[in-house]
């Protein structure tokens, strides 16, 4: 069993998802690219909080946004997600692969 090399950018990454706003963000976003003003809309959230939440987002590195006149398109990025899901299952691979520890102290 290999040890993770566990970074600061994912770090902030898992951070991001464990925040119920932040997930439900990226829960819609999942369908393609949102205007900020829809998801304002869809996920009744008022527009500081959801800006606070679509921040970390950003800085996380989960989504990325792309300006168009005076309104902001917000879409997920697959890698950054892709990321995750390789630790993750990384994790779950070495903990299936050990099996009990008959380790007693």
């Amino acid at each position: 069993m290999e040890s993770l090399a566990i970074s600061e950018p994912m770090v902030t990454r898992l951070q991001a998802l464990a925040d119920l706003n932040r997930l439900r963000i990226l829960d819609t976003l999942r369908d393609g690219e949102r205007c900020v003003c829809r998801l304002t809309e869809t996920l009744d959230m008022g527009q500081p909080l959801l800006s606070h939440n679509l921040k970390f987002l950003r800085e996380a590195g989960l989504v990325s946004g792309r300006k168009d006149g005076r309104w902001v398109h917000y879409s997920v990025i697959p890698e950054a997600v892709s990321e995750i899901e390789m630790l993750l299952a990384g994790i779950r691979e070495d903990a299936v692969a050990a099996g009990p520890i008959l380790d007693r102290c």
